[in-house]
C-alpha cells in the first residue's frame, strides 16, 4: 500500500495580469528560478481539459544544482563522494481545479512544508511571466467546524481583521453584499481592521454565522452580515485571510483563518487523474456545504 500523506485545500488568487489561461500557461511552461542554495521549478506536468474535472497536475521540484552522492567504485570495491547534476532534494505533486480555482498540495516534512510550497509556487508562476503586473497567492481554504470551535473559545473579541480579493468564479451566499462592493468599487482586495480593548468588546456575529451555515448550507441571515464579519468569511471560504483576537480565561488569544486549512489523506505519488478525482471530491462538497454559487 501507498504511503500516505497529507494535500492542503486552497484557492488560486489571481491578480493583475494574471488570470486563468497564464496562470495554466505558467505551470506547463514553468521557469527554473535559483533561491539560496537550491533550485525550484515545476515537473510532470500532465493537462486533461476533457475529463469530468479537467484539471492540470504538476510537482514543485526542489533540487540542487550540483548535489552529493555516494556510489561504489567498482575497481576498488569502495564506497565513493560523486557529484551528481540537478539532484532532487524534495517534490510536492499538486493539482489545479480551474471550476474551484481550487488547488491541492503535498507537505513534505523537512522538504517542501506546507508555508513553503504556497511561497515557491507563486515566486515560479510570477517570475515565468517576468514578474510583470502579475500577483499570483494560495489562500487556504479554512475548515468550518474547527474555526467556529476555536472562536466559540472566547469570551470577547478584541481585534478582527481580514484581507480579501475578488472571488472568481465561485461566491458565497451570506458575503454577497461585499462581492457586489468588490465589484463595485473595482477593488483587487480590501484590508478591514476593528479594535476594541476595554468593556465586552466587539459585536460580532461571526460564530452564529458559521454556526449556521454548519446547520444549513442554504442558510441565508435576515439581515445582511455587517462587512468585517463578511470579509471573515471570505476568508475561511479561501478568498483572503483572517485574524481574530480576543480573551480566553484571562489571556490573549489569536485565531487565523489559515490555521484550521481544509487537508485530506492520499498516497504522496498519486496518479494525476486519481488525486484530480479526490481533490476535485472535496472542493465540490466544501461549495455545496456552504451554498456556494457561481457569479453571474
Amino acid at each position: 500500500m501507498s504511503k500516505r500523506g497529507r494535500f492542503y485545500l486552497g484557492r488560486v488568487v489571481k491578480l493583475g495580469r494574471l488570470n486563468q489561461t497564464n496562470l495554466i500557461e505558467a505551470i506547463n511552461k514553468a521557469t527554473v528560478l535559483t533561491i539560496g542554495k537550491y533550485t525550484w521549478t515545476i515537473t510532470d506536468v500532465e493537462q486533461d481539459d476533457a475529463c469530468e474535472f479537467p484539471f492540470i497536475f504538476g510537482k514543485l521540484a526542489k533540487f540542487s544544482r550540483e548535489g552529493h552522492v555516494t556510489v561504489v567504485d567498482s575497481m576498488s570495491k569502495s564506497q565513493v563522494d560523486a557529484i551528481a547534476p540537478n539532484l532532487l532534494v524534495a517534490s510536492s505533486p499538486f493539482v489545479y481545479i480551474p471550476k474551484f480555482s481550487g488547488i491541492a498540495y503535498l507537505h513534505v516534512w523537512n522538504g517542501i512544508q506546507q508555508d513553503l510550497f504556497v511561497k515557491r509556487f507563486k515566486a515560479i508562476i510570477e517570475a515565468t511571466h517576468g514578474n510583470f503586473f502579475v500577483d499570483c497567492t494560495i489562500e487556504p481554504i479554512s475548515d468550518y467546524r474547527s474555526f467556529v470551535a476555536k472562536l466559540s473559545s472566547l469570551e470577547r473579541f478584541i481585534h478582527l481583521q481580514a484581507k480579501v480579493h475578488p472571488p472568481n468564479p465561485l461566491f458565497g451566499r451570506c458575503w454577497k453584499s461585499l462581492n457586489e462592493y468588490l465589484k463595485h468599487r473595482n477593488a483587487d482586495e480590501v484590508n478591514i481592521s476593528e479594535f476594541k480593548e476595554d468593556g465586552t468588546g466587539i459585536k460580532t456575529e461571526i460564530v452564529d454565522l458559521v454556526r449556521s451555515l454548519i446547520d444549513d448550507p442554504h442558510y441565508e441571515p435576515l439581515a445582511v452580515p455587517d462587512i468585517t464579519d463578511a470579509a471573515l468569511l471570505m476568508a475561511a471560504d479561501g478568498y483572503g485571510r483572517g485574524k481574530v483576537v480576543g480573551y480566553e480565561n484571562d489571556s490573549i488569544v489569536t485565531i487565523r483563518t489559515a490555521d484550521t486549512q481544509r487537508s485530506f489523506l492520499f498516497p504522496k505519488d498519486p496518479l494525476p487523474t486519481d488525486l484530480a478525482k479526490e481533490a476535485s471530491k472535496h472542493l465540490e462538497k466544501i461549495a455545496k456545504q456552504r451554498n456556494m454559487t457561481h457569479d453571474a
